[in-house]
């Protein structure tokens, strides 16, 4: 990326913002494809049609094309400030409507089904741990792989947890996952250090600390292994946490805490989910004449 108003906009953004790694990744490509796509062009004089062509010219959801309006309103929004233009062409741009898609989760059947392991060597009693607390705590993946020991308690049964914007919470382990972790930290961690010293507590093959990446490659395993069809990503099980909880009977605002959200209306989502199940259960009521 060569263009330098981009640059100081990139700059900004990871030394002032200080917005986290995924965050400013997520900022540089969508702004890389941008400048890709007006290469012949000065971004500084583009007209709102042709940012409204580029955004309608990508094959992508309106979810994607809101995020690229959001990015590119920001960096316009920066030069404005900074008095290298005096008027943002995005202005007039109206966000897609988007629809709320209510994130998938696995029934407690199909949780126990994707727990069922059957340990064999270090790495399935290191999945087992990673599941269990993933599950138990509904902790974001990128949260999970960055846990070091110090964060743990095992005696008053919680993880300090390092969340978006570095916000500290203190999340509650249940004995399964508790004792999921003391197993593999006290009797197999060592075998995958291999000699190496770290302070995380989730460690791969090679000795060091296990990636977004490979955690979702090891999830997918598993779902494969133990017959689960859905498509199931880290998320779906922070998703199946929050909704396990609400569903018997957990308060919001406690599962906004437990969850990191700053926002309780991001929480709220949960609550729709619960809504529907009432609504699918409903047909099992005997006087229900619907069907």
């Amino acid at each position: 990326m060569n263009n330098k108003y981009i640059m100081k906009y990139l700059d900004y953004l990871k030394y002032e913002r200080k917005l986290s790694i995924n965050t400013y990744e997520s900022y540089q490509y969508n702004l890389e494809k941008f400048q890709t796509f007006f290469t012949n062009k000065d971004i500084l004089k583009l007209t709102t049609d042709e940012i409204r062509n580029f955004l309608y010219d990508e094959s992508v959801s309106a979810r994607t094309r809101a995020h690229y309006l959001t990015v590119i309103n920001s960096f316009y929004g920066f030069l404005l400030d900074n008095k290298i233009i005096t008027k943002v062409p995005t202005q007039t741009i109206k966000l897609p409507k988007l629809e709320k898609k209510l994130p998938e989760f696995l029934t407690i059947e199909e949780v126990d089904k994707l727990l069922n392991i059957t340990p064999l060597k270090p790495t399935d009693y290191r999945n087992i741990a990673m599941l269990e607390t993933l599950y138990a705590t509904g902790l974001r993946v990128s949260e999970l792989v960055n846990l070091e020991l110090s964060n743990i308690d095992f005696d008053d049964c919680i993880i300090r947890v390092f969340g978006k914007g570095s916000k500290e919470r203190i999340v509650p382990i249940n004995d399964s996952a508790k004792d999921a972790l003391k197993t593999y930290i006290d009797d197999y961690r060592d075998y995958l250090l291999r000699d190496k010293s770290s302070s995380f507590v989730f460690i791969n093959n090679l000795g060091t600390k296990i990636t977004r990446q490979g955690f979702f490659k090891i999830l997918k395993k598993v779902c494969r292994e133990n017959g689960i069809d859905k498509h199931v990503s880290p998320h779906t099980l922070r998703h199946s946490f929050a909704t396990h909880l609400l569903n018997n009977g957990a308060d919001l605002r406690v599962i906004q805490e437990l969850l990191g959200h700053s926002n309780i209306t991001t929480t709220e989502i949960y609550s729709h989910i619960s809504n529907q199940k009432v609504h699918d259960d409903y047909r099992f009521h005997p006087r229900n004449d619907q069907e």
